[in-house]
């Protein structure tokens, strides 16, 4: 492979995780697609050996994958709830007020921006689908349409629109112009402007073999290291982070201009580093033993699902997440081992999962069917789903979680 980095332009030669062939994750189909031709590419990640940034080739552009796109925050109660903690403490940690002006990048159906227009708070969301803005523009959350980067970071300038609080969540990892992004944000925010933006922990990846978090609308996988490096090359410094349980284990970093000088970097930025520097994430070396347990929880999986059918037992899914697809593709899981999922969001329901062709149900189909065991995909959602889902035990139903490793929850 002759890619360059994404950040830094070094050709990319170590192999961080090889999962084979795989459709795009969020390209769910309707039942007239199910019988044409579908494109699936190699879903191999890589570490660049000189900035350790875990990464996937570009195969399709992100105008391609999220013009019109099919994730809705809000259909997850436990994300709501933490979207309205974040604006809680961060109205409280930096003074928002009528007089700030926010701005979310990625900002989906207004899940998060709804709390501060609550709080009479300005917002601008940016949002690259359409069909999920218009969502957002329906809850009266002033959203645009577009992509962002420095062309538009420039128009919001020549508006004289600046963000005294610029947030992104999970958008960090989907964008392939990685230094166009950060730049972008450098020259849309306030002199005295913060920048914070989530994304799953690459540590916590790495530690809990969340492999199933890779996939093609996710470019990059960054560690706490990685992306202080990223943020310094475009004049911006991590103050502080925090480790949070979200999509597995996150990290919510905070940054400002570099040369502004009030906020002290932390202790628990500190602390971080260090402990990525002792797993040798700085280091090429520290990647090399990941493939291996991919592998152990593919084998898992498979045996577990054969040995329930050749029982005579029913194996449903519940969730139509990106992880979900990347593990069924890579497992190579359909109707002879699984025989539908269940979603709560409407715009899933009645589509089928790419690659697989598993048929989407609503959450319902469970009652009704009544199977023996029950798959979490999105496992870092498993204690809401398992609490919703409860009844099942009625019957004898139990859970499985495949990740980080399989286990059988009574």
């Amino acid at each position: 492979m002759s890619t360059l980095c994404r950040h830094c332009g070094t050709p990319l030669r170590q192999s961080f995780c090889d999962l084979g062939m795989s459709p795009l994750a969020n390209s769910y189909l309707t039942a007239d697609q199910l019988d044409r031709r579908e494109l699936f590419y190699p879903l191999h990640a890589y570490v660049c050996s000189k900035c350790c940034l875990v990464q996937l080739a570009e195969f399709e552009s992100a105008e391609f994958i999220f013009t019109d796109y099919l994730y809705f925050s809000s259909y997850s109660q436990s994300w709501l709830d933490h979207a309205q903690s974040y604006v809680r403490d961060t109205t409280a940690r930096f003074h928002l007020d009528s007089s700030k002006q926010v701005i979310e990048i990625a900002s989906n159906d207004g899940y998060l921006l709804q709390y501060f227009v609550e709080s009479g708070i300005p917002v601008l969301g940016i949002e690259p689908a359409e069909n999920v803005a218009a969502v957002a523009r329906q809850r009266g959350i002033n959203t645009r349409v577009d992509f962002f980067g420095t062309s538009m970071a420039s128009k919001l300038i020549g508006e004289d629109i600046r963000a005294d609080l610029l947030i992104g969540n999970n958008v960090l990892a989907h964008v392939p112009d990685l230094n166009d992004f950060v730049a972008g944000m450098a020259i849309v925010l306030a002199a005295d402007g913060v920048i914070t933006m989530e994304f799953p922990h690459l540590l916590q990846l790495i530690e809990h073999n969340q492999f199933d978090t890779i996939y093609h609308e996710h470019f990059s996988y960054f560690s706490l290291l990685t992306a202080t490096r990223v943020f310094a090359a475009h004049g911006l410094r991590l103050f502080d982070v925090e480790q949070l349980p979200t999509h597995g284990g996150s990290l919510r970093i905070y940054a400002c201009h570099a040369e502004y000088p009030r906020h002290v970097t932390s202790r628990r930025l500190r602390e971080l580093a260090e402990l990525e520097q002792a797993a040798c994430l700085h280091l090429p070396e520290g990647y090399t033993d990941f493939p291996e347990r991919v592998k152990l929880t593919k084998r898992a999986l498979l045996e577990f699902l054969i040995d329930a059918r050749n029982r005579g037992l029913s194996t449903a899914a519940y969730g139509a997440p990106a992880k979900g697809n990347t593990l069924l593709n890579y497992c190579g899981i359909r109707e002879d081992l699984l025989d539908y999922t269940v979603d709560r969001s409407p715009h899933k329901q009645g589509r089928f999962l790419p690659g697989t062709h598993l048929p989407i149900c609503a959450p319902d189909h469970i009652r009704e069917t009544r199977p023996d065991y029950l798959l979490i995909l999105p496992w870092n959602l498993q204690d809401e789903i398992m609490q919703e889902m409860s009844y099942i035990r009625c019957w004898g139903g139990r859970f499985v979680v495949p990740i980080p490793e399989l286990a059988v929850v009574d």
